[in-house]
Order: C-alpha cells, then sequence, then structure tokens
C-alpha cells in the first residue's frame, strides 16, 4: 500500500516544546476567588460519590442479609 504522506513514529521535538512553552505563556495563576469556587465544586463532587458509594455498600451489606 502506498501512502501520500508516510506516517511518522517519534516526536518532532522542537514543534512539541515550542507548543508547550506557548500554552505556558498563556497560562495564569487563579484568583483566590477562582480557586476556592473550584475547590467548593469539586469538594461537592467527592462527597457525591462518596455518598453515593456508601450509600451502594450499605445496600449490598444490609439489605441481602
Amino acid at each position: 500500500m502506498i501512502y501520500e504522506h508516510e506516517p511518522t513514529y517519534g516526536m518532532n521535538t522542537p514543534t512539541d516544546l515550542s507548543s508547550y512553552i506557548r500554552v505556558l505563556k498563556l497560562a495564569s495563576t487563579p484568583s483566590w476567588e477562582e480557586f476556592k469556587q473550584v475547590a467548593k465544586i469539586a469538594g461537592a463532587g467527592i462527597l457525591l460519590v462518596g455518598t453515593i458509594g456508601f450509600l451502594m455498600f450499605a445496600f449490598m451489606f444490609f439489605l441481602p442479609g
């Protein structure tokens, strides 16, 4: 089979490195308010998943017995 563009296996390091540097230059540290909001949302998600897991455990442990 003849390919129009030969597949490459490996990194084109200069291009990849410059892309990463560009992203890091555009990135900024979040403000304290943004951080608190993200922390609250993440904490609520962790509590929700933990509650669902505990309810499943309780259901499987106490109900069949």
